[in-house]
Order: C-alpha cells, then structure tokens, then sequence
C-alpha cells in the first residue's frame, strides 16, 4: 500500500492547511522566518482547492486536523501540551482534541456493545449514558452494572478507526520514504523507523484487549504509589472493542480554574506529574505513555487518577540507567560525565572526540539552569539539541522515542500548572534515589547475584561447558584469530560468572 498514490494524500494534508487558514497560523505560532513562511504558501496555494473544508465552525488548525483524520488528532494532541512551542492561546485551542472531539452515536455504541460482549446494553448495565468524552480513536460512556451497582466507564473504538488509521500510517510511512531519499542526512534519524515505531503503538491503541491487559499491569506497578491512583479493571466486559473499568470521580487536570476553587495546589500537581512519570519509568521500567490533560484526573483526596492506557512505554534495566546518569549528570551539570555515558553507551561513535561533545551539551544545558522557566523556549533548545545531535552523528535511538516523546508531553501538562516550573530541579530527588538504588555497590551486588541464580541453572552442564571453550581456545594457533573469541568483553564476562560461581559456593557452605 505504500505507493505513490499517497502522494495524492500529502497533497492533500497541505491543501487542506491552505484552505482552513491552518498553514498561517501555525506559522504565526512557532515563529516561522519569513522564508518560510513564503515558501510554504508558494507551495501550498496552487493544491488550496484540493484541500479538505472540515468544519467551518471551528478554528482553523481544529478544522484541518479533524477533517485529515485521526493520526493528524493525535499531533495535534502532543502539541497541546506545548504552550511553550506554539503558545498559551493555540494550545488551549487545540486541547479539545483530547477529549472533546465529536462523538459517534448511540446506536453505533450499542452495535459495539452487543457484537463484542455478547448481550444487550439493557442486559448488562442498569443505567448507560450518552458520551461524556470523544477522542481519535474512542469514546467513553458512564454506565452501571445491572448486578452490582458498581459505577463503570465504558470506553468503545470508533466505528472504522482501523481503516482510517491504516491509511494515515500508510501516507506517512511514503513520506519518510520520500525524505529518506531526497535527504540522505535524514537518514541517521531513521524516519521509517520512527514510523513503524508509531505504527505499532497505534495497532496497540486498536485492541482494547491490549489496552486491558496495560491497565491491569499499571495498577500493580503502583498500587502503592501515595497520591497516583489507576482504576481497576473488569476483566468480564472487555473485549477487542470494548473496555470496561471503574468510574473515577475528579476534575479534569486541564481545569486550572476548577482545581484553584477545589483547593488543589497546582504548584504541587505540577512537580507530581514530573516525579510520577520518572518514578515510574525510572523504577519500573513501565510508564504511561500519554499523559496529556485529556488522561488524568485530580480526585477530591488530592490523589492524580490515570486514564486511557492504550500507549504505553517500557525500557530495560540497562537503559533506565542510563537515562538516569545521563539526566543526574545534566542536573549536576557535569557536562563531561553525560558524555561520557553517551560514549559508552553507544548513543555516539567513538571516533567522536568526548570533551568536544561536553562543550556542546553545556551549551544546550547551561541556558536552562539559573533562568526564568518562562523564559525558555523549548522549541529553540530542542532546535540547539538536534543541531548538536547532528555534528556528532547520533542516530535516533528507537527505543528511546517514546520515553523522550512523554517526556516533553509531561514537561507541558506540568508547566501548563506551573508555568515557573523547573524540571531539573523536580526531577532531581527522583533520579537521586534511582541512582542511589541502582547504580551503586548495592546495585552491583544484584546483578552479581542474578548472574549467579543465571548461572546456577546451568550447574551440571558448566563443567563441559568449560571444557569445550578452554578446547577452542587452546586449539587455535593463529593469535590475530584467537583475540576475538575473549576480548575486553569476553575477560569481563568471565569475572562475572568467576564471581557469580563463588557466591554460590559460598551459599552452598554457608547452608
């Protein structure tokens, strides 16, 4: 499906940016120079009729992303909480993306509800509301179980989502192609790769049986969390359509007036939010990956309520580590220190010269710390960070899109709280105790003792084991040949299993 009949689709995304009036005020928000700004509406006249004319009720970009379809929503979504990218007044404008989107109707909700769980709206629920929250892919109805009583949310796909979305990826994926060619430097960014990432978080968000499945995993991860709350599942009506949890009463984290009058003190909620999410992907290694307004909720006990589990983000122990040194050392400022990390970790080459990389990434920190938070544009450090990413040939680490894409989606919901807020400085007691726990003596002495039980289980196959790598290594005679079989890494290796064997021997003589 990716041919060139997509072209047709991208013309048509930047005639319907002409047409609504879009293209100029984007544009106007992020602070375009005037070359571009011609440019663009040289490029963009010409298509002007071919574009889509959406609603004309609503503003401009509104218009433009609803009428080009879901995956244009969920852009626009991320730009919401960026008020320091596109501005206080564009970002609340395009917060209603996230949960107030035109609804689908009844009846469709129904035929959902009947084909996926098998029985009757009125069988099932005593009571089932209109919908009280509409976004890209889904809508909510408040319902409550016939035979309990219980107060249940009830989230249901839109009818042909699946379809729609294909054919948005599908677009995208000849896009990055298209600049993958025409743009051989773009390609140490890998943009299919980038889209393919996109492409799979999407066909999770398409399968509420996933959606269940992240759910009910992130409330065991933090069921102990003070102050963080997910709601509880029924697994009895959920199917791949259809999700059913708990009702979460609270007032939507994007009401700041409402949250003022509550009593709620939104300098607090804003550090919460930042503390949470780099708690939970720190220490476990599990976060939500969509933590806009439109996915969280304040209860009356003060208590942050997730909701919507459809992206979620894992990274291994390995990489949590080093994210965690990596933001320590920017905290510290000890700009030598993460490039040190970034060297070993791969993110850089090593025919990089490191103390040239500390300079830069001072150059990108430095600005940050000692200043006003409202006066940092984003967009322009994140232009710096990406020129320097660039002269040092890093390569997008695909693994780490989601985590740095949340990032900077919690960083805006935080500050839309607290627009004084300093993310370093919240975020340092959190990365301080992960690195406390994790990247010190006690730390190695885990992982000496995980190698250990590893090993253990290979106890009666060790002593052929053994024997057959001493017979390989002794049996090759060519010395440039017989390096690589042990290198740095391979001596390493064995002190660990050397010292993984001693512990168990100490274990089996102490017992």
């Amino acid at each position: 499906m990716r041919g060139p009949h997509n072209i047709w689709r991208l013309i048509r995304t930047g005639a319907t940016f002409e047409r609504t009036g879009a293209m100029k005020q984007i544009l106007e928000a992020v602070d375009a120079p005037p070359a571009l700004r011609i440019a663009a509406r040289i490029m963009g006249w010409p298509f002007k009729w071919l574009g889509l004319r959406g609603d004309p009720d609503m503003p401009p970009i509104l218009r433009a992303l609803t009428a080009l379809g879901p995956a244009y929503i969920k852009f626009g979504q991320i730009l919401s909480t960026r008020p320091d990218v596109v501005g206080d007044e564009l970002a609340a404008e395009l917060r209603i993306l996230q949960d107030k989107l035109p609804p689908f109707s009844m009846i469709e909700a129904r035929k959902a509800i009947e084909a996926e769980l098998g029985a009757e709206v009125e069988t099932l629920f005593s009571e089932f509301s209109e919908p009280i929250a509409a976004a890209s892919i889904a809508q909510v109805h408040r319902a409550t179980l016939r035979d309990t009583g219980q107060d249940v949310a009830v989230k249901i796909l839109r009818p042909d989502i699946e379809r729609l979305f294909r054919r948005d990826i599908d677009a995208f994926y000849f896009a990055a192609g298209i600049i993958e060619f025409l743009s051989p430097a773009s390609r140490r960014l890998h943009p299919n790769d980038v889209v393919a990432h996109f492409d799979s978080v999407v066909k999770g968000e398409l399968d509420l049986r996933m959606e269940a499945s992240a759910a009910a995993e992130f409330h065991a991860t933090t069921e102990q969390d003070k102050g963080f709350r997910v709601p509880r599942l029924n697994w009895n009506l959920c199917a791949r359509r259809v999700m059913t949890l708990e009702w979460a009463e609270g007032i939507p984290l994007g009401d700041n007036e409402a949250l003022l009058a509550a009593g709620h003190d939104l300098k607090e909620l804003g550090a919460r939010v930042i503390q949470m999410f780099l708690r939970h992907a720190l220490r476990d290694g599990y976060f939500h990956a969509d933590m806009h307004q439109g996915n969280l909720k304040v209860a009356d006990n003060g208590d942050l309520i997730a909701l919507d589990f459809g992206i979620m983000g894992r990274i291994d122990e390995y990489t949590r580590r080093v994210y965690a040194e990596i933001l320590m050392g920017f905290i510290q400022k000890d700009y030598r220190k993460v490039a040190e990390v970034h060297f070993e970790a791969g993110y850089v080459p090593a025919d990089q010269d490191v103390a040239e990389f500390a300079q830069a990434l001072r150059s990108v920190g430095e600005p940050i710390f000692g200043a006003d938070a409202s006066h940092i544009s984003m967009a322009r450090l994140l232009a710096h960070l990406f020129d320097v990413t660039e002269q040092f040939g890093m390569e997008t680490r695909i693994e780490l899109i989601l985590l740095q894409r949340t990032m900077v989606v919690v960083e805006g919901v935080a500050r839309s709280l607290d627009p004084e807020l300093n993310m370093w400085e919240v975020a340092r007691p959190v990365v301080e105790t992960y690195i406390m726990d994790n990247v010190g003596p006690k730390a190695i002495a885990r992982d000496l003792m995980a190698t250990a039980r590893i090993v253990a289980r290979f106890g009666p196959r060790l002593p052929k084991l053994t024997e057959t790598a001493l017979i390989r290594l002794t049996s090759e005679k060519e010395p440039e040949r017989r390096a690589p079989l042990l290198g740095s890494a391979g001596y390493f290796g064995l002190g660990i299993i050397a010292a993984s064997l001693l512990i168990i021997a100490l274990q089996l003589t102490q017992g």
